[in-house]
């Protein structure tokens, strides 16, 4: 009988043994499987890790040699990022999709010079002389300090940041040998370097955006403005018109050259995409999409790409909303990309206050995205005091109610109330929207804990009408209910009508409160077999 229990053992041991060795053959395979230059391959990726998911805020900064060109500035109506193209509007701009002049209202083509031309002729000069190329042979970063940047960074309570690395301007924001038209040939210092190692010694991961497949089409008013010598085509790109919808193969892999080469020497955890990369042919996005998850495995890291528009397959990224989000919650993560005011620096530009920066943070976490938010540098690299303002009061705001944003994820509904986007997707916050103290957002730490975001100082009791009795969205008993920040014990009670909190007697922030629901563990009857045998 010993001997015959000793032969299982051993047969369960090596049964056992053999298991994990095929386990640990699977996970061998796993690791060394490479993503090919398809779209079913790349959609097996782990598109969206933990840690993205987790993290819920990033930052990163619109500045270059366009931030230059907008000092005293007594108007809103120009548009900074875009000054590269609309500088050389003398005679107007035709639609960069097109090629049509605009309609002046009896049907004629608007050929009135562009806001933008003209404070350019004033600021510098004719743009034949002082082309956008004056502008980066002007670039002169002497404030900016990493070290500043990245401690204002953590203090805001962002989990990730980076630069934007090339804008639409073909200006490289780092020590690149794939253009001369870089940061340190004209600036003398490496923006990312200095930047991704000041990031990464507080914790934060780093990010980079690339808008630089746009430049395709930004140039082409430099060309029909003239003034451009063959020399520069390598900023300027070679010159074609508005119908020219894809880029010729050169420019092509120009594009990828720099960001291939962002990628070698920077690693970036998380790289995001400006829109009209879709345009470009498919196989350059593949290609690009394999390398970089095929990287992040070599590293041994997870990471993470951002688009636009139809530049990748869902399945295969996240997708971005600009200024904007859905207006329920997707199963997939996602990230809004927005802005406090312009996109680059202007010295007139107007900044939204933080309680409204946080309600679209709570708004998004609530809906299972991140956000990504601008900060626009002044000219010479520092940040100005309006934004550091900023960034700081919200960073105090997520000090305390930051367990109920990071780390967390959508509840069974996203909120209740009645303030709601009517639509979702892009560029929404055109419409500015006031969240109430009767609008409520939830998010959860697991199914036992959930909180419950207020969204305006209430001056009465709150009442959380999901919560009723009436409904069976919450069919766990409330154990404990508390004011995230405060140690005030809180009356409370669950009615038909929802939970009624009874007001606290004063708030540990400013802006929107979170309320931290505490419940017993889901329960079941156990039938067994001895209630079968009475019955």
């Amino acid at each position: 009988m010993r001997l015959l229990k000793t032969l299982s053992f051993s047969i369960i041991c090596g049964l056992f043994s053999c298991q994990q060795t095929i386990t640990s053959q699977q996970t061998i395979n796993q690791e060394e499987e490479t993503y090919t230059e398809d779209w079913e391959s790349l959609a097996k990726a782990n598109k969206s890790p933990e840690w993205y998911k987790d993290a819920k805020f990033g930052i990163y900064t619109h500045w270059g040699p366009v931030s230059g060109a907008f000092v005293n500035m007594d108007k809103n109506e120009y548009l900074g990022g875009w000054h590269g193209m609309l500088m050389y509007g003398k005679d107007g701009l035709p639609n960069w999709k097109t090629g049509e002049y605009p309609k002046k209202k009896d049907g004629t083509p608007d050929h009135s010079p562009t806001s933008n031309y003209l404070h350019h002729v004033e600021q510098f000069g004719d743009p034949k002389d002082f082309g956008y190329k004056y502008l980066i042979e002007n670039f002169k970063p002497t404030g900016f300090d990493a070290e500043k940047w990245a401690e204002l960074f953590e203090k805001s309570g962002a989990k990730f940041a980076g630069p934007v690395a090339i804008h639409h301007d073909n200006f490289a924001m780092w020590d690149s040998k794939m253009t001369r038209w870089n940061s340190v040939n004209y600036g003398g210092v490496d923006i990312s370097k200095e930047l991704k190692n000041s990031v990464e010694k507080r914790g934060m991961k780093f990010i980079a955006s690339f808008h630089h497949a746009f430049t395709w089409k930004y140039f082409i008013p430099a060309h029909e403005y003239g003034g451009i010598s063959p020399e520069d085509y390598d900023l300027y790109t070679t010159p074609h018109g508005y119908d020219s919808n894809m880029p010729t193969k050169e420019y092509h892999d120009e594009w990828w050259a720099k960001l291939k080469e962002y990628i070698d020497d920077y690693q970036p955890d998380i790289i995001w995409f400006d829109w009209w990369l879709e345009n470009m042919d498919e196989k350059y996005r593949q290609k690009f999409l394999s390398y970089y998850y095929n990287k992040g495995k070599e590293w041994n890291k997870e990471v993470v790409v951002m688009f636009k528009e139809t530049t990748f397959p869902e399945p295969t990224a996240i997708r971005d909303y600009e200024r904007g989000r859905p207006n329920q919650p997707k199963e997939d993560a996602w990230v809004t990309d927005t802005s406090p005011g312009t996109w680059f620096y202007r010295s007139n530009a107007k900044f939204v206050d933080t309680n409204e920066l946080v309600d679209i943070l709570i708004d998004i976490v609530s809906k299972n995205g991140n956000m990504l938010l601008n900060v626009p540098p002044n000219p010479d690299g520092t940040i100005p005091p309006e934004m550091e303002n900023l960034l700081t009061d919200m960073g105090q705001w997520l000090e305390v109610n930051g367990e109920a944003i990071y780390g967390t994820r959508p509840w069974t509904i996203f909120g209740e109330g009645p303030t709601r986007i009517p639509a979702g997707g892009h560029k929404i916050e055109r419409k500015k929207i006031v969240y109430k103290a009767n609008d409520i957002r939830f998010t959860k730490k697991n199914n036992n804990e959930f909180y419950a975001f207020v969204m305006d100082t209430p001056s009465g009791d709150i009442v959380i009408e999901t919560l009723s009795t009436r409904f069976g969205i919450l069919n766990n008993a409330i154990e404990k209910i508390q004011l995230v920040g405060s140690d005030e014990p809180l009356k409370w009670e669950r009615t038909d009508l929802g939970v009624v909190i009874k007001r606290p007697s004063s708030f540990p922030t400013k802006y929107a409160h979170a309320f931290k629901i505490q419940c017993e563990g889901y329960k079941e009857t156990d039938i067994g077999g001895d209630l079968e045998q009475a019955l």
